[in-house]
């Protein structure tokens, strides 16, 4: 890797918490360089502009949060295991670095959604692979026997996001563990009685 890709990479890692936390609108240029410890230049001499850097930072919380899930799929054999790695990453969410501000889909999502299409359209993105590895789980346990014959699959993958997003939303917004963990509990309970055979 050359310098140049380096200190993208660096500006990135040091940009995305802040992104995360304060949103695009509230992140300001002086939150930029305070927390590289770069000048304007230095960054736009990598960067574009701030859009750039957005984007750049929505995908490293991205896949900051999806190596957390992998990892803790990695552990589980079963699709309702794997089912339940979401569970326990965001169980843990709010405690850790990648989700202490909140989740990346929802905190951007809302912003960007009359604000900025580029970003929307990452978050759009997102929520469809998100979707799509869910269902494609519970297919997996459809065909190994784990999992129901007549689960509505795509039903379930949607209220399953749904939950959880909102259970965070709420919990960040109230100062409140209480609305996640319920929500969190309320989805295991639900992957029992709906989903497992």
């Amino acid at each position: 890797m050359g310098k140049a890709e380096r200190t993208r990479e660096f500006i990135v890692e040091q940009t995305a918490p802040i992104f995360n936390r304060k949103g695009y609108s509230g992140t300001s240029m002086s939150d930029l360089t305070e927390t590289t410890g770069l000048t304007k230049g230095a960054i736009y001499g990598n960067f574009e502009n701030k859009d750039e850097v957005a984007i750049a930072a929505f995908d490293y919380n991205m896949a900051r949060m999806i190596a957390q899930v992998r990892a803790e799929q990695s552990t589980h054999s079963t699709a309702l295991g794997k089912l339940r790695a979401f569970i326990s990453v965001y169980r843990r969410g709010l405690f850790n670095p990648v989700l202490s501000a909140g989740c990346p889909i929802i905190n951007t999502g809302v912003e960007a959604d009359d604000t900025h299409p580029p970003l929307k359209s990452k978050v759009q993105d997102a929520i469809s692979k998100w979707h799509r590895s869910i269902s494609a789980i519970i297919h997996q346990g459809i065909r190994s026997g784990e999992i129901k014959q007549d689960v509505d699959v795509p039903s379930f993958a949607s209220l399953m996001i749904a939950i959880i997003e909102g259970g965070i939303t709420v919990s960040k917004i109230s100062g409140d563990l209480t609305y996640i963990k319920q929500s969190l509990d309320h989805l295991d309970h639900l992957i029992n009685t709906q989903l497992k055979k």
